[in-house]
């Protein structure tokens, strides 16, 4: 079992005002990242865009519903699939009250290249009512990295191609994968100003962070010290989890 050492209470002080000092610098450089990321150019978008929803069909600026920032959420969910990604779920189920960034002038929308139809399906079994739109039938989720066919486009995820996500030994991106964009409107025109991929998108779902605030962690394999994740019964991804009782 690997878990916290057990000290006194100024021993934990004393450790926890050590790590405090470093957890000041990484709001320091956080702030610092944000303000850059505030101060990338922007590109214009002057592709047309067709999505379709519930009203039928929109365009990119429809998306915005009126608003100056437009956050899309490129959910996994394959044309040949009947249901969406389940990883995706999970970071979609903590949006919350939209009209918290409603307030700040910015629209949240989901994507995915899946036909309407199979969307709206799989939105009313999980009782979402955000904005999903479909891109079906159109290129915006190859341009904007997660969705993968050569014969549409060179493969390239994270701003990385095929070949150098195999020289780092992992595999090729194919089929669909996630990420974020967003968007600004300056009258009716609209501009890319943002992306981020991976785990460049975890800063959208806050159950990550508050399990960093835990002994446990993620409990993802990957995580320092190893093993605490199973110290206490299976990891979230594994069979068994969240029981609050005795197994049967």
């Amino acid at each position: 079992m690997s878990l916290p050492e057990i000290v006194d209470r100024k021993a934990w002080t004393r450790a926890r005002l050590a790590l405090l000092e470093r957890e000041k610098e990484l709001t320091r450089a956080r702030d610092a990242l944000a303000a850059e990321r505030r101060r990338l150019p922007m590109v214009e978008v002057v592709e047309d865009y067709r999505f379709e929803g519930p009203g039928g069909q929109a365009t990119l600026l429809d998306l915005f519903e009126g608003r100056s920032q437009l956050l899309v959420d490129h959910y996994m969910f394959d044309p040949e699939w009947d249901e969406g990604c389940p990883s995706c779920a999970g970071r979609v189920d903590q949006y919350g009250n939209l009209a918290h960034l409603h307030e700040r002038d910015t629209t949240m929308a989901v994507v995915s290249r899946a036909p309407f139809a199979k969307i709206e399906r799989f939105k009313r079994k999980m009782g979402w009512d955000f904005p999903w739109w479909s891109s079906f039938g159109s290129r915006f989720n190859f341009d904007y990295g997660v969705s993968f066919d050569e014969t549409v486009a060179e493969p390239a995820y994270n701003y990385r191609s095929a070949a150098e996500w195999q020289a780092r030994g992992m595999p090729a991106p194919a089929g669909e994968l996630h990420g974020t964009s967003a968007f600004l409107r300056v009258g009716d025109r609209v501009f890319h100003t943002y992306s981020a991929y991976g785990r460049g998108t975890e800063q959208v779902g806050g159950t990550h962070y508050y399990l960093d605030m835990t002994a446990l962690g993620r409990q993802e394999d990957w995580e320092e010290p190893r093993g605490r994740a199973a110290s206490l019964g299976p990891r979230a991804d594994q069979a068994g989890a969240g029981r609050t009782g005795a197994p049967a």
